[in-house]
C-alpha cells in the first residue's frame, strides 16, 4: 500500500468523536463543548505541554467572563496561571478577547487580510495585528500566548493559530467548521514536534529545520494527496507520532 493510501486510511480510522475523550485528552474536547470561536481560540493558544494539563486548565476557567466587565475579568483569573502565562497575564488575554467580541467576529477580521490574495498569514497578520491593537498589554508570557504578525521572516511555525484555522475552516467529526469564508485549500499545516517527526520519518518533509519554512513545504507534499484539503491528514499524523505507530 502506497504512501497516500495508508494515510486515507488513518485519517479515516481517526476521523471520530471516540478520539477525544478523558483517557485520550485534547484540547479540542473543550473547544467542542462550547463551539464558540473565541473560546476556541483560547483553547488553541494554551494548547502547549501536556495534554491533561492543557485541559484541567481550559476546565478551570470560566469563559462567561469575556461578557462581563474587565474589573470582574481581573478580580476572577487573580489566581489562575498557565506555565509561562502568570495570572496578569490569562487576565489581559481575556480581556484582549473581550474586546475584540465588541467588535464582531474572529473571522471577520482575519478575512480583511485573507481576502486580498487567499493567503492564511496575511489573514493571521492581520488578526493577530488587530488583538495587539486592541491590547498594549505587555509581558513575556501573554507574547508567547499570542505571538506576533507572521512576516516574510518568521522562524516560528504558527502550529497553535494553524490548529485553530484547522478547528474553525475544517468540518468533520474532530474539527467544527464554524467559519465559512476561509477555503481549507488555503490552510497551513500545524506542524508540532509530533507530525515534524512523523513527516521526516515518512519522507513528506525534506527540511530539518523546525520553521515556517517546513510547514509550507509540508502542506505542500500533503496537497499533492489531497490539493483541496491538504490539511486533512493533521490529527492523523499527530496521533500516529503520538502513539509511537509504524505506517
Amino acid at each position: 500500500m502506497d504512501l497516500k493510501k495508508r494515510l486515507d486510511k488513518e485519517v479515516s480510522l481517526r476521523n471520530d468523536i471516540s478520539e477525544l475523550s478523558e483517557d485520550r485528552p485534547d484540547p479540542m474536547l473543550v473547544a467542542r463543548e462550547f463551539r464558540d470561536e473565541y473560546i476556541s481560540l483560547a483553547c488553541a493558544l494554551f494548547a502547549y505541554g501536556n495534554a491533561k494539563q492543557i485541559v484541567k486548565f481550559l476546565r478551570s476557567l470560566d469563559f462567561s467572563l469575556l461578557d462581563q466587565e474587565e474589573s470582574v475579568i481581573r478580580d476572577a483569573l487573580k489566581n489562575h496561571y498557565y506555565r509561562f502565562q502568570n495570572s496578569t497575564d490569562v487576565a489581559e488575554f481575556f480581556i484582549t478577547l473581550k474586546r475584540a467580541k465588541e467588535l464582531g467576529s474572529l473571522e471577520s477580521i482575519f478575512l480583511t487580510g485573507y481576502s486580498e490574495e487567499n493567503l492564511v498569514l496575511d489573514g493571521l497578520a492581520t488578526l493577530i495585528g488587530k488583538l495587539r491593537e486592541l491590547n498594549d498589554y505587555n509581558s513575556q508570557g501573554y507574547n508567547f500566548l499570542l505571538g506576533s504578525p507572521p512576516t516574510a521572516k518568521s522562524s516560528s511555525t504558527y502550529k497553535r493559530w494553524n490548529m485553530y484555522l484547522r478547528w474553525m475552516v475544517r468540518s468533520d467529526s474532530i474539527d467544527l467548521g464554524l467559519w465559512s469564508g476561509v477555503e481549507s485549500s488555503d490552510l497551513l499545516m500545524p506542524l508540532d514536534t509530533h507530525t515534524f517527526k512523523m513527516s521526516l520519518k515518512l519522507g513528506l518533509l525534506k527540511r530539518k529545520t523546525y520553521d515556517l519554512k517546513a510547514v509550507i513545504e509540508l502542506t505542500n507534499a500533503l496537497k499533492s494527496f489531497d490539493k483541496d484539503d491538504p490539511i486533512k491528514y493533521d490529527f492523523a499524523l499527530y496521533r500516529i507520532g503520538q502513539e509511537g505507530l509504524e505506517l
